[in-house]
């Protein structure tokens, strides 16, 4: 007869969730990225409370006043204004409100694309697949930053067509972990047995094998927000993207990058807000990686 389960036996015997939550707690990395990026997005709820000033009031008397801790600093301006007099803190402070949306507008479009396009392609193979992936193979042929840069010339100069053009051009890297994971559990006992019992197509690819693709899924998420963030401010540098006088971190570099000798913190405080909230979102992708692969846990 076999051993009977002792109480702490069954104690020890976890959800895989809990796991996970718990190997991901550990990983002190992740738990540094999940501070960072917490505190941004707490800042960018609470702009209008935190904010000392208007993002967008000019003072013709305050153009260019350095950080408090420089000589002659401004002590109502603790980084300083730019050239038209604007507070650097509290436009760094809005900035984070645009990059976050930015951020998760265009990694949901590629999410919901990708996702649905890598299912199909997975699912039915065949001609089908062959089509997809033709086409993601096609917008991979591009550099991603280059064809954002087409897409949004073709659209148009604003934030908006910058989140679609960056949405768009993430969308093959969705799609090909999806198709990549649904060939692996398709094959499974799990999945045969949803169709014996006359489960329908969509029900079987969204209900039954979509969440258990999740983990890589959730993963690339978080490391293209911080790829998403990078992006926006690069086409927001070139003109591309946020316009004037929109408070937004690539903007705000790309107006100061004549300043650099003259009043270097105009664009390096920008320039260590978009450093910080890209490194929150690698750090989190990293620890959930080593958290949802069994494989890469000690």
């Amino acid at each position: 007869m076999p051993d009977a389960v002792t109480v702490n036996q069954v104690a020890e015997i976890r959800h895989p969730m809990v796991e996970q939550l718990s190997q991901l707690w550990r990983n002190k990395t992740a738990v540094a990225g999940l501070i960072i990026i917490t505190t941004f997005v707490l800042m960018a709820i609470f702009a209008p409370l935190l904010s000392p000033y208007d993002p967008l009031e000019t003072s013709l008397y305050d153009q260019l006043k350095p950080p408090a801790w420089y000589e002659g600093g401004s002590t109502k301006n603790i980084l300083g204004t730019d050239d038209l007099g604007r507070d650097t803190l509290s436009r760094i402070i809005y900035g984070a409100r645009v990059s976050l949306i930015v951020a998760v507008v265009s990694v949901g479009l590629a999410f919901f694309l990708g996702t649905l396009l890598g299912c199909l392609s997975g699912y039915y193979k065949g001609a089908v697949d062959s089509a997809i992936m033709r086409v993601m193979d096609m917008i991979l042929a591009f550099p991603y930053l280059l064809l954002a840069i087409v897409v949004v010339a073709y659209l148009g100069p604003s934030l908006q067509n910058a989140m679609m053009a960056i949405g768009i051009t993430y969308v093959p890297r969705f799609a090909r972990i999806v198709r990549g994971s649904v060939l692996e559990e398709g094959e499974k006992d799990y999945v045969m047995a949803a169709r014996s019992i006359g489960a329908g197509d969509l029900r079987i690819i969204f209900l039954t094998i979509l969440p258990n693709c999740m983990g890589p899924l959730i993963v690339q998420t978080t490391l293209s927000m911080a790829s998403a963030i990078l992006d926006a401010a690069a086409l927001s540098f070139l003109g591309l993207g946020a316009q004037p006088p929109t408070p937004e971190w690539g903007a705000m570099i790309a107006r100061s990058r004549g300043l650099i000798l003259r009043a270097s913190w105009v664009m390096t405080f920008p320039g260590i807000a978009i450093l910080l909230a890209v490194l929150g979102f690698n750090l989190l992708g990293d620890g959930l990686r080593d958290a949802l692969d069994p494989r890469l846990r000690d």
